[in-house]
């Protein structure tokens, strides 16, 4: 049974915000299941989330809801377990719209991810998301 794998233990962290605007347009803002709030990148070429799980766990899925217009055409998840290096995951493709979008992953084992968004479609390489999600089953 897959389920949400990000829990308030979960260690997050963000490339950049807005104008250093944390109340506004931090981090926590993709994990808060609220549709009126977002997490919204300063300007930049590569802008990522990190994540630290309390546990190892097998991710199967990713979930993501961007800002049209404020999108990535290209996201690598990277991960690793214990002090191991990051590792390529998958390469997964986003379209630009405002729909809650589903990236299968393969099973992986792993205690760290990174997910980095490359080649964004707005011209300054802002990233706006409303929901980040990922799902699979604690090991």
């Amino acid at each position: 049974m897959t389920h949400s794998l990000v829990c308030p233990e979960t260690v997050s962290r963000v490339s950049s915000v807005l104008n250093r605007n944390t109340r506004q347009f931090g981090k926590k803002h993709l994990f808060d299941q609220d549709e009126e709030t977002c997490w919204n990148s300063d300007q930049g070429p590569s802008q990522w989330v990190t994540l630290e799980f309390p546990q190892c766990i097998c991710v199967s899925q990713l979930q993501i809801q961007f800002q049209g217009g404020f999108s990535s055409r290209q996201g690598r998840l990277e991960g690793s377990l214990g002090s191991e290096a990051l590792s390529k995951i998958v390469d997964f493709y986003p379209e630009d719209n405002n729909s809650l979008q589903i990236f299968p992953v393969p099973p992986a084992e792993v205690d760290r991810l990174k997910v980095t968004f490359e080649d964004t479609t707005d011209f300054f390489g802002r990233v706006v998301i409303y929901h980040l999600r990922v799902l699979g089953e604690k090991v």
